[in-house]
C-alpha cells in the first residue's frame, strides 16, 4: 500500500527539513523534559528533521529516533550523527523501554481509526510512570490539506484519545506554530504520563 503522507515527505524532504529544522521548540521540550530524569532514555517518535533529537542528544539524554519517511530519516541522521530507523509506528517494537517519548507533529498523520491502537504501543514503550508529549493540528476530525491528511484534534477530543490508551494528562494547552510565517496555525500540544 502507498502511504501518500509518507510520499510526500520522500518526495519534499529537502523543504520540510528546511521549514522545520529551526523552528524554536524549546519551550515544549522545556515543559516536557521538566517530567522526565535528566540524560533519561528518550524516543523521538517521527523525528523528521531531527531537530528535537539533536536539542535532546545535546542536553546529555539518550536518544532513539526514528521516521516513516527514508528521506527524512537520512537528513536527520546527518544532523545529529547517528542513525535514524526507518520505521511506521505500527511497527514499533519497544515494551517498557524509555522515560520520555516526544512525537512532536507526528502522530497528526495517523489515520482516527488507527490512532487508539497506536496511542496503546506508545504507552506500552514506556516505562512505568514514563512521559509522553504530542501535537496536532488544532480541530476536529480527518483533514485533507494539499496532499496530506490530518487527524486534528481540540483541548477537549484529545483528552479520550490519551486516558483511554492508559495515561494521565498533565498538560494540555492550545498554542501557536512555531515556524516563521505560519504563527496563524494552531496547535494543540499534550503532555501525559503512564499510569
Amino acid at each position: 500500500m502507498v502511504d501518500k503522507n509518507v510520499e510526500y515527505y520522500n518526495e519534499n524532504a529537502d523543504s520540510f527539513f528546511a521549514g522545520s529544522v529551526n523552528a524554536d521548540m524549546s519551550e515544549a521540550r522545556n515543559k516536557f523534559t521538566s517530567y522526565i530524569p535528566n540524560k533519561s532514555r528518550v524516543l523521538d517518535a517521527g523525528c523528521g528533521s531531527g531537530r528535537d533529537s539533536k536539542a535532546f542528544l545535546d542536553a546529555g539524554y539518550d536518544v532513539v529516533s526514528f521516521d516513516a519517511s527514508k528521506e527524512m530519516c537520512r537528513r536527520a541522521s546527518e544532523l545529529i550523527g547517528r542513525d535514524v530507523g526507518n520505521m511506521r509506528f505500527e511497527d514499533m517494537p519497544f515494551d517498557n523501554e524509555f522515560d520520555g517519548i516526544w512525537a512532536s507533529a507526528s502522530l497528526l498523520h495517523v489515520p482516527m481509526t488507527d490512532l487508539p491502537r497506536i496511542m496503546k504501543k506508545m504507552n506500552t514503550a514506556l516505562k512505568t510512570g514514563g512521559v509522553m508529549y504530542a501535537s496536532f493540528k488544532y480541530g476536529n476530525g480527518t483533514k485533507m490539506r494539499g496532499e496530506r491528511k490530518f487527524s486534528d484534534f481540540n483541548e477537549k477530543s484529545v483528552i479520550p484519545l490519551f486516558e483511554n490508551a492508559g495515561f494521565t494528562i498533565l498538560d494540555n494547552e492550545v498554542g501557536h506554530d512555531n515556524r516563521p510565517g505560519r504563527e496563524t496555525e494552531m496547535w494543540v500540544e499534550v503532555i501525559a504520563s503512564k499510569t
